[in-house]
């Protein structure tokens, strides 16, 4: 098949969760003998540069680099109108153009798009089976941001999920199926019920790349790993450092967490003035950062779909202690593959028992890495999406079929 693939933030090089998943799709696209054409975004000119390293993984790709600041002036102007800041992002004039152009010559088989935030570019588009993965549903972590916003910016975000939503129902309509990564997310979707039959096909991991370390870990680092300028992140560490290691340090003083990701906020920073606290800032490789660790956190308030710093760390045979919100996106069994806490005396309470018990650790970090390769490997994902693009497809063809028929 050729397939018309848009996502949102250009799939090259895949870093960060928003990359990682389409660039998988693609690849493996590529390597199944399907002619994929990937177009989407870049934000720079080292970014755009980065990006023509995806030239072996598909058949051509088109990217349109813009400028932050101009898009952000489109966010504002879309303030007192329906059309959401979100599309007006990741919206490009150019990008458009070069859509349009691809679609008036060259015949697709199926259009598939990542993200809600660029189905604009081709939903009005009709005779190609269409599939939107949304990944994660977006509305619903704006609305959550409004219960931990002060106004007025809960305002904007209270605005801006309802608007999301009412996009993601409407955009669900104009497509013939639609996809996320966790069955709650697909679950969400299928409560807007708009007839569109939806699927979910889960993010995996290179078990590969992120694989246990021979060299022993520091029975006393904590490890948190994630982008800081990203606001779950931020409010996790925070409540985290405040709420959760003080407790933790009064019964094992010699303590230290490792907060590891790039463009950490001001506020973020100064966490690292606290006793035994490092805020590492981008890293070349987070790798060394998580398995010299004894485990990881993960104790978002705030999460939707699969949080892919959890799957490394347990592929990497680290255990993981996080909140029970941020375990829903992730195929493993609380107590088995990882533990789940929420309050600061449980969040420490876990914590304690995996650093003072060696045993208890090497089974979370065995368990951990065996649920991965068998839940989280991308092999096994791309088959169910193998077979989505499959249904989908067919369905087309047959309604196209009798329609013919009809006629």
């Amino acid at each position: 098949m050729r397939i018309l693939y848009v996502c949102h933030r250009f799939p090259y090089p895949p870093k960060r969760g928003g990359t990682i998943r389409p660039f998988n799709m693609i690849r493996h696209l590529h390597q199944s003998g399907h002619e994929v054409v990937v177009c989407s975004l870049t934000r720079s000119p080292q970014l755009t540069r980065d990006a023509q390293g995806i030239a072996p993984f598909c058949s051509e790709f088109h990217l349109a680099e813009v400028d932050n600041r101009i898009q952000v002036l489109r966010m504002v102007a879309t303030l007192p109108t329906p059309w959401t800041a979100s599309a007006s992002f990741f919206h490009s004039s150019r990008l458009q153009r070069t859509i349009n152009r691809l679609l008036r010559e060259q015949k697709f088989d199926l259009i598939f798009v990542h993200c809600s935030s660029v189905a604009h570019y081709v939903d009005r588009v009709q005779g190609i089976p269409k599939i939107l993965d949304f990944g994660d549903m977006d509305s619903q972590k704006w609305l959550e941001y409004v219960q931990h916003k002060p106004a007025p910016l809960s305002w904007g975000y209270w605005w801006e999920g309802r608007r999301v939503l009412a996009d993601e129902k409407r955009l669900t309509r104009r497509f013939d199926l639609c996809t996320a990564t966790t069955r709650a997310e697909r679950a969400t979707l299928d409560g807007y019920q708009t007839g569109t039959p939806s699927d979910w096909f889960p993010n995996g991991v290179d078990s590969g790349h992120f694989a246990p370390a021979a060299e022993p870990y520091d029975p006393d680092l904590i490890a948190f790993v994630g982008r800081m300028d990203y606001f779950p992140n931020q409010q996790c560490m925070l409540d985290f450092c405040q709420h959760v290691l003080p407790l933790i340090k009064a019964r094992r003083p010699s303590v230290k967490l490792a907060i590891v990701g790039a463009d950490p906020s001001p506020a973020i920073r100064q966490l690292g003035e606290i006793d035994g606290v490092t805020v590492t800032g981008s890293v070349p490789d987070v790798r060394p950062h998580v398995t010299r660790a004894a485990l990881t956190v993960a104790p978002l308030r705030i999460a939707r779909g699969t949080q892919n710093k959890i799957l490394e760390a347990m592929a990497m045979g680290v255990p993981v202690v996080c909140s029970r919100i941020a375990s829903g996106g992730v195929d493993a069994v609380p107590g088995e593959h990882l533990l789940t806490a929420d309050t600061p005396d449980e969040l420490a309470q876990a914590i304690l028992q995996v650093l003072g018990d060696a045993a208890q650790r090497a089974r979370l970090a065995r368990a951990g890495r065996e649920r991965v390769l068998s839940h989280h490997a991308w092999p096994s994902s791309m088959r169910r999406l193998d077979a989505i693009i499959e249904r989908c497809v067919g369905a087309h063809k047959s309604q196209s079929q009798l329609s013919l028929q009809s006629s």
